[in-house]
């Protein structure tokens, strides 16, 4: 639930991103009523924010032309939020520079209010993040991701040189439907124009990717993490796992996340089922 000063600080980011909002459309977005959107309206013009407002059934707000904010503003909770955001970010598979992230925590802390940016340093310092094992984590390029990103969006084909797990070089034609990161890989799904099915590709296979001029049509409602939980159990895999847990059925689905393997009750207890490329995964 908002309180008053996160409704404030989301009226402003509203403002400056779009060029006048309604009332009602604002009520909508801070889930309250129009009264309270007025009242909202009067506490920014008394701390001196230029709220223009045009009067009516359907009348709009937005800010005075040529007025800017400062160029972030955090509460607390988004401070925290992208502070370890960026703490953590090496362990996503991308594979960002030291400087780049260092650079972006530089001037996430120095917008802020003294006694917050106090807080953030403290937190930078004593908390210490283990990214995964390298052996887990497979790095991509950032501009990889944006650009596939861009592919999804604007449902443009994209045309791929791929590398297949025996280093088998293809070049192929694809519909890209959504991006998932899963156990330290970034996945591609979507439909080969090649072999006729959905297909996922991971990014750090692709050799060359470019946009394509031509247009799909996206499956409704398709969910990409859906997909590839239910495509693990059926990937070619050099090992293939069984061991026998002591302890409940429900506690082993509490702890094994789905994506991990599957486990099912067995006279002895219960087994956990799985199938990976390497053992030191």
């Amino acid at each position: 639930m908002y309180n008053p000063t996160l409704r404030l600080l989301t009226i402003l980011e509203l403002l400056q991103a779009r060029e006048q909002m309604s009332g009602t459309e604002l009520a909508e977005v801070l889930e309250v009523d129009i009264r309270s959107v007025r009242r909202y309206m009067t506490m920014l013009q008394d701390l001196g924010i230029p709220v223009v407002s045009s009067r009516g059934r359907y009348g709009t707000y937005r800010l005075r032309p040529g007025f800017k904010l400062p160029p972030l503003m955090f509460t607390e909770e988004e401070a925290v939020a992208v502070t370890l955001g960026l703490m953590t970010i090496q362990s996503n598979g991308l594979s960002f520079s030291a400087p780049s992230v260092e650079g972006a925590k530089a001037k996430v802390t120095r917008v802020l209010p003294e006694r917050l940016r106090e807080r953030i340093q403290i937190l930078q310092q004593v908390v210490a993040l283990r990214p995964e094992s390298n052996y887990f984590v497979i790095r991509v390029r950032p501009e990889l991701v944006l650009q596939i990103s861009e592919a999804v969006y604007r449902r443009q084909q994209v045309w791929l040189c791929y590398s297949s797990r025996k280093d088998e070089q293809t070049e192929r034609l694809v519909d890209p439907y959504g991006l998932a990161y899963w156990m330290g890989r970034w996945y591609m799904i979507g439909y080969c124009h090649l072999r006729k099915d959905l297909r996922a590709y991971r990014l750090d296979r692709i050799i060359t990717a470019q946009l394509k001029p031509d247009h799909f049509e996206a499956l409704p409602d398709f969910d990409c993490n859906e997909y590839l939980l239910n495509s693990f159990g059926t990937f070619a895999h050099t090992w293939e796992i069984e061991v026998i847990l002591e302890m409940s059925l429900a506690e082993a689905q509490r702890k094994i996340p789905k994506d991990y393997g599957t486990v099912q009750t067995r006279p002895d207890g219960v087994l956990y089922s799985c199938r990976v490329d390497d053992l030191m995964d």
